[in-house]
Parts: structure tokens; C-alpha cells; sequence
């Protein structure tokens, strides 16, 4: 019976000793930092809206790589108030009061933190400030892309982009740079508010195949404008800023928000802007020779763009066209088509036929609405 007690008395001190010594352990182990939470709103002075001291301008051109509050800047930067200018020019500056005009070969950059192996879309007001051909090279390295700001798409000098990239550490640096070398050195892109927003890129399902069918999960839309959100060129669907999405065309498409627009279903949907050169696409995978369906609604934003319309739809080699009378009063229809696949993958591209300005304003592009595609296998063909 001693034996007993002695024995349960060493396992009792026996085990008090393993549980200090983890409990040392686990006290002396470096707590891990938290991951940074989901991201969405301006960068740190992301509107531009805290200026440089006084000390650090030369009339507008910023005098000190670190002058320009939370970013750091390369080259000639200048910081603008938006209306008129010396010289007779005029800056359009619709998401603030401020911005920033990036010289031939300047940039601003700013180290944000980000989750490793997660999508994000900046999202930022961008404008030309001349005639001539701008550019506005946006990098996250190694990911960098040039978006071409020749096209207005909105008279008011209000046009907002996005841009996607995948995080590859826990920190990245966001760029945005001026590659070009104009003859006028009072041109150049014009910055004018940039935000972020963590993207969770939905999957496809048994009822229907297609990535962000709604196109709900987009971008941020920036809290003072009503333009919408353009997606650029040539973006491919893994850091697309329309998760799933592939933007294939030479000139952009528009993400719209029930907020500031008609928008069939959900909250979002894509406005096709600029004809044939406005196009999105996604790859479905399929079964040769198996018969499915594919329904879509087209309408208009009730923003003005009115006419006769035209979505072209494209499976393979199959070709679908879908007519719609727009009056700009926020109607739309759904239609739906049977196509059999011919091999295991089948790509959807949309675009509009035709090219629509707003009849209250010729200088805005707009067409017609896309939303809430689906696409599903049949039973029997």
C-alpha cells in the first residue's frame, strides 16, 4: 500500500515537472504575429488629403523622397490642387481635393502589409492630364502591368481603375510609376485616390460552373464616386480584380454597384464600355459531347445609354446574339441557350456589338449590362 502511494506520488511530481517545463517553454517560444485582418479601404493617405510641409514645396513639385506623407516618392512629383492651372490648364481631381501628377519617369510608392498567397485589388482614381498617349505602370513586384489613359471613359475626368495582384510575402510594395517621356513636362498621369481590398475568389458549383456568376465578389468602390469601377485590359482571370474573370479585350469593362446604377441582380455587375474592344471571358471545364445550358441577363444601368444593343456571346465555336432596346430606364431580360461541349474546357467570352455614349453626355462611354451568368449541364441533349 506505501508502495502504491510513493509510486502515485512520484507520477503526480513527475507530471508537474513536464507541465512546468512546457509552460517554460511555450512562455519563452516568440508569440506569433496575427495576420494582418481583411483588408479594404484608402491606403495611409491614400486621397492624398495630407499634405507636404510647406518647407518641402517648390511651388507644386515635392522636395524630398519622404516629403509626401506615408509614401515615398522617385523623381518629379507634384502635388496638385484639383480646377485650374497656371498655363491655362485645368485638373480634374473628383475623389478629393488633392492629387499627385507623376513626371516623365517619377513614381510613389507605399509598403503595406498583406496575407501570403492572397488576392487583393487596388483600386485608384486615374486621369491623363494632356492629349498625349499616357501611361500609368502600377507593380507590385515581380507583378507590374501598364494601363493606357489615352481613352476617357468618363467625361469628368472621374475614371477609377482597378488592378489585381496575388500577395507573395507578408508585406508588399505598391508602385505606381510613370514610364513615359512626354515632350511637355507639365504632362503626365494624374493620381488622385488609391485603395485596397482583399478579394476571396468564389468556386464554381454543380447548378452552375461559372466563377463569380453575379460578379459579386469585385473590387472597392471608392466612397465619392458614382463612375463605376474599370477593370483594364488584358487581365488574366489568377489575379484578375473580377475573380474568375479574364478582361481579354483592348479597352476596358465596367464594374457597376446597385448604389449608383441599375444592376439586374445582386449588388454588382459588368457594364460593356467600349464595343468589340470591351470583352470578358472565363474558362469552364466541360465534358465532350455533353449538352449544357447557358442563361444570362442583359439590361442597361439607367444612367442615359440608351439605343439599340447587341451582346455577342461566344461558347467555342458557337455564336449566341442577344438584341436589347434600351430607353436608359434600368430594364433588362434573360435569355438562355443549349450548346454541347467539344472538348473538356469551353470558354464564354462577352462583348457588346456596338458602341453607346450617354445621351446626356457624349463624352462618357457606356453599354450594355451584363449579370448573373449561368451555365449548367443537361440531363439529355
Amino acid at each position: 500500500m506505501k508502495m502504491a502511494a510513493l509510486n502515485l506520488s512520484s507520477l503526480v511530481l513527475a507530471s508537474s515537472f513536464l507541465l512546468l517545463l512546457s509552460s517554460s517553454a511555450i512562455a519563452a517560444a516568440p508569440a506569433r504575429a496575427p495576420p494582418p485582418p481583411s483588408l479594404e479601404g484608402l491606403l495611409r493617405n491614400g486621397n492624398f488629403e495630407i499634405s507636404p510641409k510647406s518647407s518641402n514645396l517648390k511651388k507644386t513639385v515635392i522636395i524630398g523622397k519622404h516629403s509626401l506623407p506615408e509614401w515615398e516618392i522617385h523623381g518629379l512629383v507634384e502635388y496638385i490642387s484639383g480646377g485650374p492651372q497656371p498655363g491655362g490648364m485645368f485638373f480634374p481631381v473628383a475623389h478629393g481635393v488633392h492629387a499627385v501628377r507623376l513626371g516623365n519617369e517619377a513614381s510613389i510608392s507605399q509598403t503595406i502589409p498583406v496575407k501570403p498567397g492572397s488576392l487583393y485589388a487596388l483600386t485608384f482614381g486615374a486621369s491623363r492630364t494632356c492629349a498625349q498617349d499616357e501611361v500609368l505602370r502600377v507593380s507590385v513586384p515581380p507583378l507590374s502591368g501598364d494601363l493606357p489613359l489615352q481613352t476617357l471613359y468618363s467625361s469628368d475626368g472621374g475614371d477609377v481603375y482597378a488592378w489585381g495582384f496575388n500577395a507573395t510575402s507578408n508585406v508588399a510594395k505598391v508602385i505606381f510609376h510613370n514610364p513615359g517621356v512626354q515632350e511637355d513636362p507639365a504632362c503626365g498621369p494624374l493620381l488622385d485616390a488609391v485603395a485596397i481590398k482583399e478579394l476571396f475568389p468564389p468556386k464554381p458549383t454543380r447548378a452552375n460552373l461559372v466563377k463569380n456568376p453575379g460578379f459579386e465578389e469585385g473590387p472597392h468602390r471608392l466612397l465619392n464616386s458614382s463612375n463605376g469601377v474599370l477593370l483594364p485590359p488584358k487581365q488574366e482571370d489568377l489575379t484578375s480584380p473580377l475573380p474568375g474573370w479574364i478582361i481579354e479585350s483592348l479597352k476596358a469593362v465596367k464594374f457597376i454597384d446597385k448604389k449608383h446604377f441599375n444592376v439586374p441582380f445582386g449588388l454588382a455587375a459588368v457594364e460593356l464600355v467600349a464595343g468589340r474592344e470591351s470583352a470578358i471571358a472565363q474558362v469552364i471545364r466541360t465534358v465532350p459531347s455533353k449538352c449544357y445550358t447557358m442563361t444570362f441577363t442583359v439590361g442597361d444601368a439607367k444612367n442615359g445609354c440608351h439605343g439599340s444593343m447587341m451582346v455577342e456571346a461566344f461558347a467555342d465555336k458557337e455564336t449566341f446574339k442577344v438584341p436589347f432596346q434600351s430607353k436608359g430606364k434600368g430594364t433588362s431580360k434573360t435569355v438562355s441557350f443549349k450548346f454541347k461541349a467539344l472538348a473538356a474546357r469551353t470558354r464564354l467570352t462577352f462583348f457588346s456589338s456596338y458602341y453607346h455614349t450617354r445621351i446626356d453626355d457624349y463624352g462618357s462611354l457606356c453599354g450594355p449590362v451584363l449579370d448573373q451568368v449561368q451555365f449548367a449541364p443537361l440531363a439529355r441533349c
